[in-house]
């Protein structure tokens, strides 16, 4: 099996034992990304700066891998607080397009960094992207 490990320097490193993607075959399995600067690794101010942060920080390792907001297929969203999911919907409609992919959004009490948005996603890489 094809199995390569995605970094962008446009994305804020690991900070932990993980690498900020994997793709096997047409598949990119990026890791969960917070809402951190790549070059000062801190958090952005509030959540919309957050968010906007991460969705950020996921075109920059999609971009590397030859991908796009128009090949994922699946986020999985960590919120620390469930009340901003409004905002977030919002923020959505400027990085995707109908048809728009699978979501699942959740609230945990607590993300690395005391971050409020934590976003991984599923992309599949498409012909016609």
């Amino acid at each position: 099996m094809q199995r390569s490990v995605i970094s962008s320097p446009s994305a804020p490193r690991a900070i932990g034992p993980d690498s900020q993607a994997v793709q096997c075959r047409a598949m990119l399995y990026v890791s969960g990304q917070l809402p951190l600067n790549p070059e000062t690794m801190t958090l952005a101010k509030g959540f919309e700066a957050q968010a906007e942060q991460v969705f950020h920080n996921l075109s920059a390792v999609l971009a590397k891998a030859g991908m796009d907001s128009r090949e994922v297929a699946k986020l999985t969203i960590s919120l620390a607080n469930l009340d901003r999911f409004a905002m977030l919907n919002i923020i959505m409609e400027r990085y995707f397009v109908a048809s728009y992919p699978a979501r699942a959004a959740i609230e945990t009490s607590r993300l690395p960094k005391s971050a409020l948005i934590e976003i991984d996603v599923v992309a599949v890489e498409t012909a016609n992207a």
